[in-house]
């Protein structure tokens, strides 16, 4: 299946650019949220280097995001770059459980293949890359059960319109 960047740019401009005066557009090296300020109207989901993966890490972010983070860059959040320590990377994968639920949702809506990023390639420890994954894969269930947040349901219903596919199931999460 066929995943291309100006899709999912389309797909999800036409479910937000008017209704929350936010667009998705594609950027350089590093992915970031940016408020509207007196330069762009519009708030902005930019994410990197053409990845479609990106696209929807970076959207799921935006979706859990509330109204005031939305009014902050990158949301208020902090970033603790790649090289981090086993403790720094706990607290890393503790608040990227529920947006990479989201992704994962995301990816199954058009068909991509999701792959959880532990994002600390040279810590000085190894991450947990199979726990973190049932963890994750956990909040999708949770998710599946007790519903998704309604931007990242109307982005899911629009994404699998477009691409084909069934309504998700918790068979597909295995």
């Amino acid at each position: 299946m066929q995943h291309n960047n100006d899709d999912i740019i389309a797909i999800f401009n036409r479910c937000f650019l008017e209704s929350y005066n936010t667009e998705l557009i594609l950027g350089g090296d590093e992915p970031v949220y940016q408020p509207a300020d007196e330069d762009n109207a519009h708030h902005r989901v930019i994410f990197a280097r053409g990845y479609f993966a990106s696209a929807l890490h970076e959207i799921a972010h935006w979706c859990i995001a509330g109204p005031k983070r939305r009014l902050l860059e990158d949301y208020g959040y902090w970033y603790e770059p790649d090289g981090r320590t086993a403790q720094a990377q706990a607290e890393f994968e503790i608040v990227e459980i529920k947006p990479q639920a989201l992704e994962w949702i995301l990816a199954a809506s058009c068909g991509f293949r999701f792959q959880v990023s532990c994002d600390n390639l040279n810590g000085s420890c190894e991450p947990d890359r199979i726990g973190f994954t049932n963890k994750v894969r956990e909040q999708v269930l949770q998710y599946l059960e007790h519903g998704i947040p309604d931007r990242a349901k109307q982005l899911s219903e629009s994404l699998r319109a477009h691409y084909g596919i069934v309504p998700l199931a918790p068979v597909m999460f295995e």
